[in-house]
């Protein structure tokens, strides 16, 4: 007599998205690209650069995305070669009238779900309020959504086409006048005292909330200068009277140490993002943190989207004065 098979239990195929990030930005990390620096160090110049603005963003609602996803995003375009910044799910390519091609390859991107759960106590008992009513916790789960770029699809309305403007090859290595004009804007509306001296470190003093960089003629370019301002004023973000952040109150901080170097990474991204919202093309080298983040990362799967979150509100803080206020899509 045969044997009755037992039914199959169903199996979640589950992912820890927190650990996916991370280990996609590490293993960029290790192969020498930092995901955050857009655009990357090349030996050669581009004859012509995409028009839209360099933070990606939802072609069909016009949202910039932020955050990881911003480093996630750039990476997938840099590899596969994309000069559009702008993306869409596979309903949105629908929508438009048009459809991603057969055989392309999403890009992951992710978002934050709120949702509640029911509050218990230490000994696992539902809460209850003085009316009886069970009590609500608010959680929050990260999930996942695919994007496509629209270069990766077929039939969309002609204004979804790429944009395209030819580059002078000073153009990358000075600012043009309003740029200039909202740096300044910038710098002044933060208070932060600024020095120049002839010495080859930059660097922001927290105790005297002072910058202290090389004279402008140290520099290579325009452009380097002001990349280097950038870096320092997210530093000088977290002073505590601004954004009160523990890289920069803490008095034990010190090279090396775990939150010195978490700090070096939240400046890392927040300048990254500023140069890329105000068109700021300039390089500032910190390679000689990369070993303490990569440390950090594969230690906490969390921690870089707690960097990422505050070098976001060090940007945003950082551009109050413009009354820049960059729409964010929900992923």
């Amino acid at each position: 007599m045969p044997t009755k098979r037992k039914p199959r239990k169903s199996q979640t195929n589950h992912v820890d998205l927190y650990q996916q990030v991370t280990d996609r930005i590490v293993g960029s990390i290790e192969r020498g690209v930092l995901p955050w620096r857009k655009p990357w160090r090349k030996p050669w110049r581009d004859s012509q650069r995409s028009s839209e603005s360099p933070i990606p963003s939802n072609a069909a609602t016009h949202r910039h995305y932020n955050g990881v996803n911003i480093m996630l995003l750039w990476l997938s375009a840099e590899e596969q070669g994309f000069q559009s910044n702008r993306w869409l799910t596979w309903k949105q390519a629908q929508a438009l009238g048009g459809h991603v091609r057969k055989g392309e390859k999403s890009t992951i991107a992710v978002f934050f779900k709120p949702f509640e759960v029911e509050s218990t106590d230490k000994a696992g008992q539902k809460r209850v309020n003085a009316q009886g009513e069970t009590v609500m916790e608010q959680r929050i789960m990260l999930r996942s959504i695919p994007l496509f770029n629209v270069q990766q699809c077929d039939d969309l309305p002609e204004s979804f086409s790429v944009p395209t403007v030819a580059l002078d090859y000073q153009e990358d290595d000075e600012l043009d006048a309003d740029t200039h004009g909202q740096m300044i804007e910038i710098l002044n509306a933060t208070g932060v005292k600024i020095t120049s001296l002839e010495q080859y470190r930059a660097y922001y003093n927290s105790a005297a909330d002072r910058i202290v960089l090389p004279k402008t003629s140290q520099f290579f370019t325009s452009a380097d200068y002001w990349s280097t301002l950038l870096h320092e004023l997210v530093h000088s973000s977290g002073h505590h009277k601004r954004l009160n952040r523990e890289g920069i109150t803490s008095t034990t901080r010190k090279f090396g140490d775990p939150t010195y170097a978490f700090e070096e990474l939240i400046a890392e991204l927040g300048s990254a993002f500023l140069c890329a919202q105000l068109g700021v093309y300039g390089e500032v080298q910190h390679d000689s943190y990369i070993d303490h983040w990569l440390k950090i990362l594969k230690s906490d799967k969390k921690a870089l989207f707690r960097a990422c979150r505050q070098a976001r509100e060090a940007s945003e803080y950082l551009l109050q004065p413009l009354g820049e206020q960059v729409e964010e899509d929900a992923a």
